[in-house]
């Protein structure tokens, strides 16, 4: 089992910028696709980013393409999201998660999910 710890949550005015933290421990942190979702109030949770293992590959959603970049660094078994021009739609808790297997067999389904981060943008 992975744990996963998310952190770099908090209040930033819109546009605005943040990084966010994943922390990884259990597990060898490459054998895993790695993601980012999140979870407005009173919302569905949504995906927002994912890295392949190697971290070549990445996706976006639509609403976050063009201004968050995730990444990853397997030797120091953390994940990243890198956030700007954030709008007060981007408030959310966001919750790192990751799925073991291949990129070219991942479907969106995570199997393991930290505890999340809170984000909050002002207008």
């Amino acid at each position: 089992q992975v744990q996963l710890a998310e952190s770099g949550g908090g209040l930033v005015q819109a546009g605005g910028s943040l990084r966010l933290s994943c922390a990884a421990s259990g597990r060898t942190l490459s054998d895993y696709v790695m993601g980012w979702f999140r979870q407005a109030p009173g919302k569905e949770r949504e995906f927002a980013a994912a890295i392949s293992r190697a971290g070549s590959l990445t996706r976006y959603s639509d609403s976050v393409k063009g201004r968050f970049t995730i990444s990853r660094d397997n030797s120091k078994n953390t994940v990243y999201l890198q956030m700007y021009s954030l709008q007060p739609e981007d408030t959310a808790v966001y919750y790192c998660a990751a799925r073991g297997g291949s990129w070219s067999t991942w479907k969106f389904d995570m199997d393991y999910w930290g505890k999340g981060t809170l984000v909050t943008v002002s207008s």
